[in-house]
Parts: structure tokens; sequence; C-alpha cells
């Protein structure tokens, strides 16, 4: 299996990348695999939950705008 390991700036693997066709040959092999990928921890959840809580939509940008900072940065 070639994966690539992905690291931050201090050097600690932070992840892996799998090749899309290893991928699916790992999804063929162990049937619900992929299912368990998308499993979202219930604290994970909350924290989503407590931020949109806090959200502020006076505050949102519209998409020229984001478009614009997006130019200038």
């Amino acid at each position: 299996m070639s994966l690539q390991y992905i690291t931050d700036e201090n050097g600690q693997t932070t992840g892996v990348f799998i090749p899309i066709q290893e991928w699916n040959d790992l999804k063929s092999k162990y049937q619900g695999i992929e299912e368990d990928a998308y499993i979202v921890p219930e604290w994970q959840q909350e924290v989503v939950r407590e931020r949109i809580k806090n959200t502020k939509p006076e505050e949102y940008l519209s998409w020229k705008e984001v478009r614009q900072q997006l130019k200038t940065d």
C-alpha cells in the first residue's frame, strides 16, 4: 500500500493519505468500512452545535465580499 503521511509544522504525523484506488479496494474487501469513516463523535457534534448557536448572522459575509477578500489576500 502506498500511503502518504501528513505532518504538521512540528513534524508530528496528523493524518494519512490513501490513494483512491487503494481506498476502493479496501471498501470492497471490508464491507462497511466506509460507514465507520463517517461516524462523528457526540462531543464533536456538541462543539458544532455550540458554534452554530454562537454565530451572528449580521457578521456573515456575502459571496461578493468573500471573493474580494480572497483576491486581496
